[in-house]
Parts: C-alpha cells; structure tokens; sequence
C-alpha cells in the first residue's frame, strides 16, 4: 500500500510539473545574436526593445515597430561609419509562428 501511495504522489508530482512548465509561454528573449542592432543599443534601450517586442499582441503593429528599429539601427551604423548589422529572422515573424501575435 505504502508503494502504492509513493506511485501516486509521484505521478501527481510529475503531473503538476509538466502542466505549469506547458503552461509558461514562450518569450522572446534578445541577445547580440537575434537582435539587430545590439551592439548599437545602450543596455538600456536593449531592455526596453525588449519589453516593446513581448507588449505586441498583432503582428502588423510589432512589424512597423521592428522596421523602423531596423532603420535607426542602420542610421547609427552609418553614422559611426561601421557596416550595417547583417538582419536576421524578424522576431514578428517568430513570434506569430509561436502564436503569439494575430
């Protein structure tokens, strides 16, 4: 009976585990390596690209945000007379494949 408890506890346990870590939903999460323009951004502005990013429910409305940090970035670059950073996937488009945006 005892063994039989443990089982249950265990799987009740494991349960709740795999229901709250389902339950989580995905964040982006930028870095130098999915951000365009990273090394162009003060800590700060990083860290309120990404809050404006994880705020956007509709895809069009995160798309117009997105490419006009694209042409910021790319005026600083030139500004400072270094190469544009090489654009990778929109984050847009990652995010409504995860079915966060509409």
């Amino acid at each position: 009976m005892k063994t039989i408890t443990s089982a249950v506890i265990a799987i009740l346990v494991a349960a709740i585990f795999v229901s709250s870590a389902m339950a989580k939903p995905w964040r982006w999460q930028g870095n130098q390596n999915n951000t365009y323009g990273w090394q162009l951004m003060t800590p700060e502005e990083r860290t309120e690209h990404q809050t404006k990013l994880r705020s956007f429910t509709d895809y069009n409305a995160c798309k117009e945000y997105v490419d006009e940090h694209h042409k910021q970035m790319a005026e600083r670059a030139k500004e400072k007379g270094i190469t544009p950073p090489v654009m990778r996937r929109n984050p847009c488009d990652k995010m409504k494949d995860k079915g966060i945006l509409k």
